[in-house]
C-alpha cells in the first residue's frame, strides 16, 4: 500500500491521454513512482463524478480530469469545489482557447483522438500487409487477408491492391499463369475473400504492350499476341468460375468503381454462410 494519496484520472473515453500526462508529470520525482494513479473511464453520467469526488474525499487523493463533455466538466469543478476535493482540469482551458482561436464549438466526443489515430495506424498496417503480399508472394499467410485479388499479369491486381489497403483492407494478390498451376493455398482458404479481375483482351494487349516498350522490348512475343492473350483471359476466368470466385471486369472503369465493386462482392458474401467443407 502507498503511502501517497491516489491521483484518479477521469475520463469520458479510456483515460489513456490523461494518464500518460499524470506519468510523464510523476517521472519528474525521484519517488513519483511510488504514487498510485487510478482511471475511471467512460464516465458519461453526473453519479459516477459523485463517485470519483468520493473517492478522492476519502483518500485524499487528487482528480484529474479530460472531460471533452463541457457539462460534465463543469459539474465536476463544482461537485470537486463542494466536496473540498483538489481537481485539475486538463483539457477546459484548452478547448476554451481553440473554441476562440478556431470560431467553432468542440464535438465534445469522448475519445475522438483515438478513433482517429487507431484508424491511420489500422491503415498503414493493411498498406504493409499488401505491399508484403504482392504477386503471390508468402501464399501460406493468405489466410491472413481480408481480400485476395486474382487475375493474369497486368490485370491491375497491384495499384487496385493497394488503393483498397489505403481503405484500410489488409489484401493479397495472386497472378494466374495458364500453364502454371495457382497456389495450393489459393482454393484452401475462404472463398469469399476471393475476387477474380479480367479484362477485354484488346485493352490487355495495349497495356502489356506499354510495358513492354518501357522494358526497351519491341519485337513480338507471346506476351502481347492477341490470341495468347485471348486464351490467358479465358484461363483465368475459368479458374475463378471453377473456385466460385466472383469476377470483376476492369475494362475502362476507374479504380473507385474497381474497388467498390470488389469491397462489395466481399461483403456481400461474407454475411451468406460459408460453403460446407470451409
Amino acid at each position: 500500500m502507498s503511502d501517497f494519496p491516489p491521483i484518479i484520472v477521469v475520463s469520458g473515453g479510456r483515460g489513456a491521454s490523461g494518464e500518460q500526462l499524470v506519468r510523464t508529470a510523476l517521472a519528474q520525482f525521484s519517488n513519483g513512482d511510488a504514487v498510485p494513479v487510478e482511471i475511471m473511464g467512460g464516465v458519461k453520467t453526473e453519479a459516477q463524478l459523485r463517485e470519483a469526488v468520493t473517492r478522492a474525499e476519502q483518500t485524499g487523493g487528487t482528480l484529474v480530469h479530460t472531460l471533452v463533455d463541457a457539462e460534465l466538466r463543469e459539474r465536476m469543478i463544482v461537485l470537486a469545489r463542494a466536496h473540498n476535493v483538489s481537481a485539475i482540469d486538463l483539457i477546459g482551458a484548452l478547448m476554451l482557447r481553440l473554441t476562440h482561436v478556431l470560431g467553432s464549438e468542440p464535438i465534445g466526443q469522448p475519445g475522438l483522438y483515438r478513433q482517429i489515430r487507431e484508424a491511420y495506424f489500422r491503415r498503414i498496417e493493411a498498406i504493409e500487409f499488401t505491399v508484403d503480399h504482392d504477386d503471390g508472394r508468402k501464399p501460406h499467410e493468405l489466410g491472413l487477408a481480408e481480400i485476395v485479388l486474382v487475375g493474369v499479369s497486368r490485370v491491375g491486381k497491384t495499384p487496385l491492391s493497394i488503393y483498397l489497403g489505403t481503405r484500410g483492407w489488409k489484401v493479397a494478390n495472386v497472378p494466374l499463369v495458364r500453364g502454371i498451376d495457382p497456389p495450393p493455398e489459393l482454393f484452401q482458404i475462404d472463398p469469399r475473400r476471393v475476387v477474380g479481375l479480367t479484362i477485354d483482351p484488346e485493352n490487355l494487349r495495349a497495356y502489356r504492350s506499354r510495358r513492354q516498350r518501357k522494358l526497351g522490348v519491341d519485337s513480338y512475343t507471346p506476351y502481347t499476341d492477341p490470341r495468347a492473350l485471348y486464351e490467358e483471359v479465358q484461363y483465368a476466368e475459368e479458374i475463378c468460375r471453377r473456385a466460385g470466385f466472383p469476377l470483376v471486369d476492369i475494362t475502362e472503369r476507374s479504380i473507385e468503381e474497381n474497388a467498390d465493386e470488389v469491397i462489395a462482392h466481399v461483403t456481400r458474401r461474407l454475411a451468406e454462410p460459408p460453403p460446407e467443407g470451409r
